[in-house]
């Protein structure tokens, strides 16, 4: 559907919206038993398909190279029998988790005497758009559908054939499933107009998730008619302090860093405390070097390798997603915390000290979604948070913060249980 005009794009997007509207109602009354079913059996063809959904991506790696895109992309965008198999872990690990459909919150009887309970209820219909990383398909459609929520997805034009496998395979799932298949619903066009056109659509959508870079972010939260839950980019910072452990400090960099440095978990800056520039951090710098990560700090910082380049008032506020760290050298915990609150993208942040009462200021006054203690930023995933996945990971105040999972795609409502009360 990539040569469509513009009257089609209209007419499918409203389309698939209108279906996901009417199919949200039954799939809110839906039993936890039924819609473990559908899953389980979405995991099966997901495992039954992996060949078409490896070919599919192997049309999209190679599109994706011919347009030189960069290598943390590739990296995000890649699928092998391995990440195949981690979609169907987490959509099983999804399973497994409490259903948070028709739970009580809170209960009481005020004075006038009416039982008053808050009960969790699905949002309805959740649109989300995002960039490059095919899992997200089958990860976004699983919480969704547990939590009673029917979807639209509409991914990158990177992973189009990749996901639309995916899309495929869960829709069969549905169909020999009591959960109805116009649950989920995925964009069938690259055109960008799409977009547009669904956050319009706030007669059928409840929600919008926009996940990719500022670009996208800023563009959604401009046109959306409909209420947006926004994961922004992940500037994270890991802070060693004057009594951080030399060797954890190692461990703990190096896979902040290098782990997956195309995810938005990944530190890309570097507070370092003076007075241990001298002998926590050249082990760490020789490291990163040898495994190919470009090296920006400050001059205290350049004084320990030649190899290591000027950063910039630019490299504190840059999201790299590729080899690239930079480090900075600052006074104390207090400085720390204002770098961070001056570069910082309110996501992920982490302190490596063995003193438990500067952890406690670190941890209290960082005011991101996620901080850590002796910790690897690439711990900021709903996965590892036994949420089973996530949506992504929200970085306002509103209407949740931290990783998206099955509760934070719920709101609630007031239930009034009276016996023949009326107000005087």
């Amino acid at each position: 559907m990539n040569n469509i005009n513009n009257k089609e794009i209209n007419n499918h997007i409203e389309n698939i919206c209108f279906k996901a509207h009417n199919a949200s109602k039954a799939l809110a009354h839906a039993s936890t038993h039924s819609k473990n079913e559908a899953l389980e059996i979405i995991a099966t063809y997901l495992k039954k398909d992996k060949k078409e959904i490896l070919e599919a991506n192997i049309i999209d790696m190679s599109m994706a190279k011919k347009n030189n895109v960069s290598q943390s992309l590739l990296d995000r965008l890649f699928l092998d029998k391995n990440r195949i198999d981690n979609m169907i872990d987490s959509i099983h690990n999804i399973i497994s988790l409490e259903d948070p459909i028709g739970s009580e919150i809170k209960r009481w009887k005020p004075t006038n005497g009416i039982d008053i309970s808050q009960t969790r209820v699905p949002i309805g219909v959740i649109g989300i758009i995002y960039e490059s990383r095919p899992n997200v398909t089958a990860d976004a459609s699983a919480l969704a559908l547990k939590s009673g929520n029917s979807i639209i997805l509409r991914g990158g034009s990177e992973s189009f054939y990749s996901s639309s496998a995916i899309v495929t395979s869960i829709k069969n799932g549905l169909k020999e499933s009591k959960i109805s298949e116009d649950c989920v619903h995925m964009v069938n066009t690259i055109n960008r107009d799409a977009v547009g056109l669904l956050l319009n659509m706030h007669k059928y959508v409840n929600l919008i998730i926009p996940r990719g870079g500022k670009t996208l972010i800023e563009r959604v939260q401009i046109e959306s008619k409909i209420p947006v839950l926004s994961h922004l980019d992940g500037l994270c910072h890991t802070y060693i302090d004057v009594d951080a452990n030399k060797d954890m400090s190692l461990n703990i960099v190096l896979n902040a860093k290098m782990r997956r440095t195309g995810i938005c978990g990944a530190t890309e800056t570097v507070l370092c405390h003076k007075d241990v520039i001298n002998t926590i951090l050249p082990d760490i710098i020789n490291k990163l070097l040898e495994q190919g990560c470009e090296i920006r700090g400050d001059k205290s910082i350049q004084a320990l390798n030649k190899n290591i380049k000027n950063a910039t008032i630019e490299d504190w506020q840059t999201e790299y997603l590729d080899k690239i760290l930079s480090i900075k050298t600052v006074k104390n915990v207090s400085d720390a915390v204002m770098h961070i609150e001056k570069f910082g993208s309110n996501h992920t942040d982490a302190i490596i000290t063995d003193n438990k009462n500067t952890a406690e200021i670190f941890l209290k006054e960082v005011n991101s979604a996620i901080v850590l203690h002796n910790a690897s930023t690439q711990y900021a995933d709903g996965g590892e948070f036994g949420m089973g996945a996530e949506m992504g990971i929200a970085t306002g105040k509103l209407h949740a913060r931290g990783p998206v999972g099955l509760e934070q795609l719920t709101t609630y409502k007031y239930q009034l249980r009276g016996n023949g009360q009326v107000r005087p």
